[in-house]
């Protein structure tokens, strides 16, 4: 049995259960309806699942057990809101709310169907606890969750033992076969630290020529790195050939500060610097209860990407002619905030597209950005998987480590984990003691 919560993440969940029989609430298919209006992904969602639905049902009534496929898959039915005493004999009260109508509906199946299991499928945590304390069985959608985080790939390594003529050669010749290093298959776009005592050298695996090949510290608009992981990220984000980077890590990394420094820093390569963020609004109020424009709407929800773009700023004089480039970019939308509910239906040419706080997205928002890349468009995700801030997604559920665990190893894509943290001593006492 499928909660609202569910539709609202992933509109095909319906197909996901292989040869298991699927059941729908009519309190979800009314929930649903509550939801087909608007911009956002859940409403997109939404009025999918019910084109799903109504081609899946075809002449049959909602009432009969509808196949799925009439192959692999099981059948799926609606549920009707039955079942009120049960709730009532339970101790449960408040019935006139929907999750208590999906609960009622399950144990209806439950008594309908004794000799079979009734599992409540359901990103709600409290329903799934509703649910296990009426003796009924309750899972997580686990459909797009990866696996153990432990085991995520970090997009870095550091090899200890290197001998020293190796880095010498990697030195002098910028590059040099994995073989050599006693590296077997590395991921493509990988990075490494390269280590023989006091010796060593930032390296990472070029996809194009097959070769281990030097990363020299660069410098984005001012923002020199200052360990291995911004060295690293840095390169990620100045390589042409690499269209697609995601940076993960805690607060004070410098994840969104080395996006902002290195897309300014190509300026020139591309026509505009979309910047953007999911809007995760306080006491469940959206977007639409701010005065203004949409511009007014934005701004307060994009003021850690302005602190930023400031501090970049900042690295110059007033009188700097880099210092008023950044004004410049701004009046004249070069840089320019970008609302991730308007994304859908776009082609994005010659962009390049920042999105702050990723692990806030689905799997699916993660999608629908990516496959707005036109021509010469590069996107950077930067998050961190273990702070979500949206409900019904976690660490191992979000759009971030989805991409991350999925996309793997591809000619186009690099990834770096950012461990250390720069933004300041006091920062990094909280982060390590609270």
């Amino acid at each position: 049995m499928l909660d609202t919560s569910v539709i609202l993440h992933d509109f095909n969940a319906i197909l996901s259960f292989e040869e298991h029989d699927v059941a729908l609430p009519i309190t979800v298919l009314e929930e649903i309806d509550n939801f087909k209006k608007g911009n956002d992904t859940k409403n997109f969602n939404a009025r999918q699942f019910i084109r799903v639905i109504d081609d899946l049902a075809g002449d049959f009534t909602l009432q009969q057990w509808i196949p799925l496929d009439g192959k692999t898959h099981g059948s799926f039915t609606v549920v009707m809101n039955e079942g009120q005493a049960d709730l009532n004999a339970h101790g449960v009260f408040g019935s006139k709310k929907s999750d208590h109508s999906i609960l009622n509906a399950a144990l209806t199946l439950k008594g309908r169907y004794p000799e079979r299991a009734v599992i409540l499928v359901s990103k709600d945590i409290n329903l799934r606890l509703k649910a296990k304390a009426l003796d009924l069985l309750s899972e997580d959608y686990t459909t797009d969750k990866v696996g153990d985080l432990d085991n995520l790939n970090k997009g870095w390594d550091i090899i200890e033992g290197v001998s020293a003529d190796a880095i010498d050669e990697l030195y002098k010749t910028g590059s040099i076969r994995a073989s050599k290093l006693k590296i077997r298959k590395p991921r493509k776009n990988h990075y490494f630290v390269l280590k023989n005592g006091r010796k060593s050298a930032l390296a990472y695996f070029n996809p194009i020529s097959q070769m281990i090949e030097r990363v020299e510290k660069n410098v984005g608009y001012g923002i020199q790195p200052r360990n291995a992981e911004q060295v690293f990220a840095l390169h990620a984000i100045l390589n042409p050939a690499i269209k697609l980077v995601s940076l993960q890590g805690v607060a004070g990394t410098g994840k969104t500060l080395l996006a902002l420094a290195g897309a300014i820093e190509q300026k020139k390569e591309f026509r505009q610097v979309f910047i953007a963020r999911p809007i995760v609004p306080l006491s469940n109020k959206d977007i639409g209860f701010l005065p203004g424009d949409i511009k007014s709407k934005l701004n307060p929800y994009m003021e850690p990407l302005w602190d930023n773009l400031k501090f970049i700023q900042n690295q110059f004089t007033e009188t700097d002619s880099r210092h008023q480039k950044i004004v410049q970019m701004v009046e004249s939308e070069k840089i320019l905030i970008q609302p991730l509910a308007y994304i859908r239906g776009r082609s994005l040419s010659n962009i390049m597209f920042i999105v702050d706080e990723a692990q806030n997205l689905t799997p699916h928002e993660i999608k629908t950005v990516i496959t707005r890349a036109g021509e010469n468009t590069k996107i950077i995700f930067t998050g961190d998987v273990k702070q979500i801030d949206t409900p019904y997604l976690d660490a191992q559920s979000n759009g971030l480590s989805y991409m991350i665990d999925k996309i793997g190893q591809h000619d186009l894509y690099a990834h770096i984990t950012l461990e250390k943290g720069e933004r300041s001593e006091l920062a990094n006492l909280a982060n390590d003691l609270l």
